[in-house]
């Protein structure tokens, strides 16, 4: 009895030791306000059932709420004049050397051209117009037609128009040769100015981006994956793995809640390793989830949540945030 006794106080007072070490509760991590992550800028939104990788999205374009189109530097100038601290852009390598930023594979949904993204010259892509192919009523009207001629901007140009902006480089493909390339020219860039930047994407291009700086912020599905599992077995204890650090976390919103020490602790433990965590919406199976695009969702996050959120719907959810999180008067 007397054993059972002793044995039942360790389990107690280790249980104890567990949860002292992981409450928020007695964190010191004073209330904030969560930063935004605005995916591909100010966009268009689209019915998003039965969605696969071919399917055209400008063809399912709902009624316009605003005047913008994705990846395009109008576009960014209004994300961040509604708010966003961070915007999420796509890119693709061209036949001279630079990348544009443009979301498809190919030029055959959004604009009058044909055939590969990547097969084409930056001056080339300038021409196409990057409206042409949006209509939210089956094809009888194109609302943009037109109005994106020359719109499709380069890497370089998005960077160049937005010093000390923080953005997420979304490499479009499985290509290690593709992240060897965009490592080279990010190479070129001052540190200072690399700092803001995350790259993610595929794992092998991914892979090739940390092999050849591995200063930068960088996120893969198998970064992503070992890190929660990393994470899991060990957190408890404050450590962080090696795959949880200087990186970027996108992590599902009914995931994140059975983190060890979530919210502050965990916020807390991210920040000391230089990682930046951004919540999505909630995780049902299948690729990564979609952004915190609901204002519900925004009643979800914890009181003084001072992460990051990720969304497609910025114009929807970024007066909630404003109102939700704004500091007394």
């Amino acid at each position: 009895m007397r054993k059972r006794t002793i044995c039942l106080l360790v389990v107690i007072a280790a249980a104890g030791g567990i949860w002292l070490n992981n409450t928020s509760r007695l964190s010191s991590r004073p209330p904030g306000i969560p930063s935004v992550l605005a995916h591909r800028g100010l966009a268009q939104d689209f019915d998003r059932a039965d969605l696969d990788a071919d399917t055209c999205t400008a063809e399912r374009m709902l009624p316009p709420r605003h005047a913008f189109l994705e990846n395009t530097i109008p576009s960014m100038e209004a994300a961040f004049a509604l708010g966003a601290d961070a915007l999420e852009l796509d890119v693709h390598p061209t036949t001279d050397g630079k990348f544009a930023v443009f979301h498809d594979w190919t030029l055959d949904c959004r604009t009058q051209g044909k055939g590969e993204t990547r097969a084409h010259a930056m001056p080339e892509l300038r021409t196409f117009d990057v409206g042409y192919g949006y209509t939210a009523d089956g094809g009888k009207t194109f609302p943009f037609r037109g109005k994106g001629v020359g719109m499709m901007p380069s890497l370089d140009e998005v960077l160049q128009h937005f010093p000390n902006r923080r953005f997420n480089i979304n490499i479009k493909s499985n290509d290690p040769g593709e992240g060897e390339a965009l490592a080279a020219w990010l190479a070129a860039l001052a540190p200072t100015e690399r700092a803001g930047l995350t790259v993610y994407g595929g794992d092998k291009p991914i892979a090739a981006v940390k092999a050849a700086l591995p200063d930068m912020h960088t996120l893969s599905r198998a970064s992503l994956t070992q890190c929660i599992l990393r994470y899991a077995a060990l957190g408890w204890s404050g450590f962080v793995p090696e795959a949880c650090r200087q990186g970027t976390l996108l992590i599902p919103i009914n995931i994140a809640q059975w983190l060890w020490g979530w919210p502050d602790r965990f916020l807390d433990r991210m920040d000391s390793v230089d990682t930046r965590v951004y919540l999505l919406g909630p995780y049902a199976g299948g690729g990564f989830s979609q952004g915190l695009d609901e204002p519900e969702l925004i009643d979800q996050l914890p009181d003084g949540y001072s992460g990051g959120i990720s969304t497609d719907a910025l114009d929807l959810v970024m007066p909630v945030i404003k109102r939700r999180f704004a500091p007394p008067a």
